[in-house]
């Protein structure tokens, strides 16, 4: 099934990158197709990363070399009620995806940059299909095994795989972080999705961390000071 929306197909139009090897799609909302033409290609990103609780999700999506959408784009770019419907376009009209999860404990053993390196190598090994060539958004990638990949910096607002992969890792964290809201309400995971806003941290402060904090983060702005007595 290929969903439309609202707007009309556009046809997508080809034009050489002297820059990248081959091709490059480009659909009319200026987001690129495929990096590489004639490639199983996916797209990953990751959320949750700079959150003071809760995992750090990525996604791995293989989208159709004919998919056109004029809608999709970088999460952040995107309102929930958006980010809402194309996750249900994404997850009905791509080749093969996933979503992964790490969560906080496995952030503190291993740090943040790891953590993420992990959740993108679980998001593609749970693929339906073995990628050929993989393109990660930002400037820094573990390897996976020995699949080829290239790094863009703000891919998520220039290629649609990446875009989607941004999609699902988002709504996939914010629907985890509502659970995890019931369980400890006071911090306001339902709105702030556990980045360090005002009101997170000065419920850190007045109740104290939950077991879903992550420990290796500065989660106040200023540090406890510990009274000890005199003797």
């Amino acid at each position: 099934m290929k969903w439309v929306g609202a707007l009309p197909i556009f046809s997508p139009f080809l034009y050489q990158n002297e820059r990248a090897l081959g091709y490059h799609i480009m659909t009319q909302n200026r987001l690129i197709l495929q990096y590489n033409k004639g490639v199983l290609e996916a797209g990953c990103d990751e959320a949750g990363r700079g959150a003071l609780a809760g995992p750090v999700v990525a996604a791995a999506v293989i989208m159709p070399d004919d998919f056109e959408n004029a809608l999709i784009n970088d999460s952040k770019q995107l309102t929930k009620a958006k980010r809402d419907r194309l996750r249900i376009v994404i997850e009905q009209n791509a080749v093969s995806w996933a979503v992964a999860f790490v969560d906080n404990s496995e952030v503190d053993k291993i740090n943040i940059l790891n953590a993420s390196y992990l959740a993108m190598h679980r998001a593609i090994e749970q693929l339906s299909l073995v990628p050929e060539h993989l393109i990660i958004d930002g400037n820094r990638f573990l390897k996976y095994k020995n699949i080829p990949h290239t790094c863009i910096v703000k891919g998520d607002s220039k290629y649609l795989s990446i875009a989607a992969a941004s999609i699902l890792a988002k709504t996939h964290r914010d629907e985890f972080m509502l659970k995890l809201h019931n369980e400890y309400p006071v911090y306001g995971w339902e709105k702030n999705k556990a980045y360090g806003t005002k009101q997170h941290r000065k419920a850190i402060e007045e109740y104290g961390t939950s077991p879903y904090h992550r420990k290796s983060f500065r989660l106040l702005n200023r540090q406890l000071k510990i009274e000890f007595p005199d003797y």
